[in-house]
């Protein structure tokens, strides 16, 4: 499986800044760096890397090499006479430009997909994703997050409820199970008889459309429905379909799982310090949506690092998020994976494509 990672998010192209001049030596001494800090997260020296590499070197020449390397502003010294660690900018180098992603592996495949469908097929569509981010941040040791809008659920039936004289119950059922209410003022002299036939109307209409859909539909057609049912059964129609649409309209919904996966293997109090910032980003919701929307431009997955957005500023954390969609290719949704930077990238960008694809397959109803 050949990923497509949008070009946009390139900061570093391998092709400028000097980039481009990096020998064979030079590149595989760099990639050594920064595959060992995504494999144990600590700095690694000239002598360990002389007796890692495939080529004979001695210290001093690798010593040479990660000087140049520092110039560049691949690597840096954490501690005085430490050894060197990627920076943000040379881990965005390696991913965009070293980075080898191979397919997800059949157990891993199987895994995600027996229970996604399995999943699929005791709860509403909200409660599947919160099992995938579940499943999918224990694979990656992360946490698991995902963001969508109710608004995007096919709907199914509808019915209306009296209450009392002016107050109606408006039950909205979607197609994956959901059940939403609302109460919506009715006129005192609305007949009982008008609520039947205002459900019956709707449903004629809203089934498989999104509310969005089903609300443009009925609008549309505001002028012929007085004529049918008249004016205040219409105006019921038009009240109940307004009460969902204008709360499912007042943001996205966000859903993180797995935040405690952070807490392992850490290396330091300092690694300690940033998965409290983390924890503290995951508390914003607003920034967190606003990021994994930015991921709804790309054709497949994403990878945010660092400081390259404002979110993980202090925590230095990053980010690997895939959209989903719909079966006209709208995206309804993004999910994904945050945790330190030294994520394992070729492992889980395939994982978080391949979890994309299948809760697509559950909005597409295949």
């Amino acid at each position: 499986m050949t990923e497509r990672f949008d070009p946009s998010r390139r900061t570093i192209s391998p092709e400028s800044g000097g980039f481009s001049q990096l020998n064979e030596r030079s590149r595989e001494i760099f990639r050594h760096i920064v595959e060992s800090y995504l494999t144990y997260g600590g700095p690694v020296g000239s002598r360990q890397l002389a007796r890692l590499l495939p080529i004979a070197l001695s210290p001093a020449s690798v010593r040479n090499v990660m000087q140049d390397l520092e110039e560049l502003g691949l690597i840096y010294a954490p501690h005085i006479s430490a050894g060197r660690l990627p920076t943000e900018r040379g881990l965005r180098f390696f991913v965009d430009a070293m980075l080898e992603i191979g397919d997800i592996g059949q157990p891993e495949r199987a895994q995600i997909e027996a229970q996604v469908r399995a999943s699929s097929k005791e709860h509403a569509f909200e409660a599947v994703l919160s099992d995938a981010m579940s499943m999918l941040s224990g694979l990656t040791r992360s946490a698991g997050v995902v963001v969508t809008t109710k608004e995007n659920a096919r709907l199914k039936h509808v019915e209306f409820v009296r209450l009392d004289l002016d107050r109606a119950l408006a039950v909205l059922v979607a197609a994956d199970g959901s059940i939403e209410n609302r109460i919506v003022q009715t006129p005192r002299d609305l007949p009982a008889s008008a609520l039947i036939e205002a459900g019956n109307y709707l449903n004629v209409r809203i089934a498989g459309r999104t509310l969005t859909e089903a609300k443009a539909e009925v609008e549309a057609g505001h002028a012929a429905a007085e004529a049918e049912l008249g004016e205040l059964t219409a105006r019921l129609v038009a009240a109940g379909l307004a009460s969902w649409v204008d709360t499912s309209s007042q943001g996205q919904q966000l859903i993180v799982r797995g935040q405690a996966n952070l807490l392992e293997n850490l290396t330091a109090l300092e690694d300690l310090e940033r998965i409290r910032l983390l924890f503290a980003d995951l508390e914003t919701q607003k920034d967190v949506i606003d990021l994994l929307s930015r991921a709804e431009g790309g054709e497949g997955v994403r990878i945010f690092i660092g400081s390259e957005n404002k979110l993980f500023s202090l925590s230095g954390s990053s980010m690997i998020a895939a959209p989903f969609r719909d079966e006209q290719q709208r995206v309804v949704g993004v999910l994904g994976v945050i945790g330190p930077t030294r994520l394992n990238y070729a492992r889980i960008v395939p994982m978080v494509d391949y979890t994309s694809k299948i809760i697509s397959s559950l909005v597409h109803g295949s």
